[in-house]
């Protein structure tokens, strides 16, 4: 901290309550008065650099005795006064970066100008101020801090902008020398970083050593800063990024209970504004704590959307939990905003869209871009190619987060099934390998909705496909009491088959269940093995007991068989039949008419491909 003392004298001013005076020979012949203090001074020391008061003394009438001066709204308080009055009668001044602005402002209010007299406080104020205060890192933060108490007076003076523009230029010409933080310097190299899971010990120091200091700013001043910093274009954007983490963490509410207030919510909004553009400058996790936060705090529609938006352009990296967003609208019962996940996977999807295609060129127009190289016609392929590999793995990534966040939302007895669809269908068929963990969550939401009718089951198991799944999911869904009759039917015939091809010998199968039950022996080979969740209560993990009992099968299977017509009566039998066999060795005799019951929409394999 830099130091700067004014003056000859030594300080000569005495206080008695409220009646504050200099010892002098000479009598006093004007009283000031500041903020409820009175001053016993004298006239021609104050008046000769001060044109405020010359004017001021001038206008008022003159007394016998004393003539008063009142200055009520005064910037900077009586300590102000009482500096720029020490300076007056020559006596010793103290600056520093902690007092500059108040006496600055001071100082102007008083006109302590030039004009009045050579190497007046105004001048000697701001040479130090530009030789030393902004010279300094932290004393040009403690200053710029000092300047929210006077915000008219510091930028009229052009002292809160001279302050910004300085950081703005030590963060982008001396990224590096960490000995210029305050907070490096006053922490250590051992402090924990700001949400505390981290020593400096354990990594190097980055080059974004200035996140900290700057985060000490109120949101307006740091809101300019950044705005200063980013428009460079020279500081890399995942250090604005990491900024932007250290400031929300120390001044965002850390739990929900906390009281949220207005200020609370433009912090929140004027971070959301900083965000960097760029893919990654920010990790998905963080931008999924803002719209947490943004739901808590109510922020506006528009810095909502600009997060679901940017979490959907990096969503792969998301967890399960970090998408359980609450919900806190006044008319929706619901536990988490479901709303806003389907928003945020509908900008994820919108990634893999090509763009609108461009108007046909003239001939001449052609012409003129032949010059482009085969060779940079080449790189241009092989670079799209590379982005539509990485969204497609990114698509699978994206369909097993969606298939955990559909097993966390469907215990919510106030889910919508539509919305429950939705979400599930907001993925493309292609992305899912299996659909054992789809399954799941649908196993979960039936047992947490009892009151869903037949038609409702039926619709909500549309979205699964049977030959995605494991061994283990199929011995589940066949006991399963909750699916529709149609899904076991389909589960155990697809499981038959699947044994059949794998060992056994199927008979008089017509051609295209041939074709079918090939294709799908590879979709069948490359299934990942069923494991249940142990962290899941009793209710939702699955039993395969007495399985191994034909008998558990067909009493269950009979019993949903009664409740549909329109099935073949000999399918019944001939169900009942292959059970008695130990492997599977015969089909129905009349498969034709009962799969055109149960797979009108089904073709051959050859139509197919």
């Amino acid at each position: 901290m830099k130091f700067m003392k004014l003056g000859s004298r030594p300080d000569t001013f005495y206080t008695t309550e409220a009646v504050r005076s200099v010892s002098s020979e000479v009598s006093s012949d004007l009283i000031i008065q500041v903020k409820g203090s009175r001053y016993l001074l004298h006239k021609f020391p104050l008046l000769s650099k001060c044109l405020r008061l010359q004017k001021l003394c001038s206008e008022s009438p003159e007394s016998s005795q004393l003539q008063i001066v009142q200055l009520p709204d005064f910037p900077g308080g009586v300590e102000a006064f009482e500096q720029c009055a020490k300076f007056c009668y020559g006596i010793t001044i103290t600056l520093s970066a902690y007092n500059i602005v108040s006496i600055r402002c001071a100082a102007e209010y008083l006109q302590m100008t030039e004009d009045v007299e050579k190497g007046n406080l105004i001048y000697k104020l701001e040479v130090f101020l530009n030789s030393c205060i902004l010279h300094g890192w932290r004393d040009t933060i403690v200053t710029l801090q000092s300047t929210k108490a006077y915000p008219l007076w510091s930028e009229d003076l052009e002292i809160t902008s001279r302050c910004i523009e300085v950081l703005a230029s030590k963060v982008i010409s001396h990224p590096s020398k960490v000995s210029l933080s305050h907070s490096y310097s006053r922490k250590g190299r051992d402090d924990l970083s700001c949400n505390g899971s981290e020593s400096h010990r354990t990594k190097p120091i980055n080059k974004g050593w200035w996140a900290e200091d700057l985060a000490e700013l109120g949101i307006d001043l740091y809101w300019r800063t950044m705005i200063a910093v980013k428009s460079c274009g020279r500081v890399p954007s995942n250090l604005i990024g990491d900024a932007l983490r250290i400031y929300a963490s120390r001044w965002l509410p850390k739990k929900q209970e906390e009281e949220v207030t207005s200020k609370h919510r433009l912090l929140l909004e004027s971070i959301v504004s900083l965000l960097p553009s760029d893919k990654n400058a920010v990790s998905c996790s963080f931008l999924l704590k803002l719209l947490k936060a943004a739901s808590i705090l109510k922020a506006s529609s528009s810095s909502r959307m600009d997060l679901a938006r940017r979490v959907g352009i990096q969503l792969e990296e998301a967890s399960v939990g970090d998408l359980l967003i609450p919900s806190l609208a006044s008319t929706d019962e619901m536990v988490y905003d479901v709303d806003i996940v389907m928003t945020i996977l509908e900008n994820f999807m919108l990634q893999g869209q090509s763009p609108q295609t461009s108007p046909r060129r003239s001939r001449g127009d052609f012409e003129r871009r032949r010059s482009r190289s085969a060779e940079n016609v080449d790189l241009m392929f092989q670079e799209s190619r590379r982005l539509s590999s990485a969204s497609h793995g990114s698509k699978i990534k994206v369909a097993k987060l969606v298939d955990g966040y559909l097993q966390e939302i469907a215990k919510d007895r106030n889910l919508p099934m539509s919305k429950f669809i939705a979400i599930a269908e907001a993925i493309p068929e292609f992305s899912r390998l299996d659909h054992d963990d789809l399954y799941k969550a649908i196993d979960i939401y039936l047992k947490g909705h009892p009151e869903l009718n037949k038609s409702e089951r039926k619709r909500l198991c549309r979205i699964l496909d049977c030959k995605k799944l494991s061994v283990e999911a199929c011995m589940h869904a066949a006991q399963n009491e909750m699916l529709p009759l149609r899904v076991v039917v389909q589960v155990l015939f697809f499981e038959q088959a699947r044994a059949a091809m794998s060992g056994g010998q199927v008979t008089e199968l017509p051609s295209n269940i041939k074709a079918l039950l090939a294709a799908h022996k590879n979709t069948s080979k490359s299934t990942a093995s069923f494991s249940t969740n142990a962290t899941m209560p009793p209710e939702d993990q699955w039993s395969v007991s007495g399985l191994k009992s034909p008998k558990s099968n067909i009493s269950t299977l009979k019993m949903k068989l009664a409740e549909v017509e329109d099935l073949d009566e000999n399918f019944v039998k001939g169900i009942e039949k292959t059970t008695k066999v130990k492997s599977v060795s015969m089909v129905p005799k009349r498969p034709k008419r009962m799969f055109s019951k149960l797979w009108p929409s089904i073709k051959s394999a050859s139509e197919k491909n």
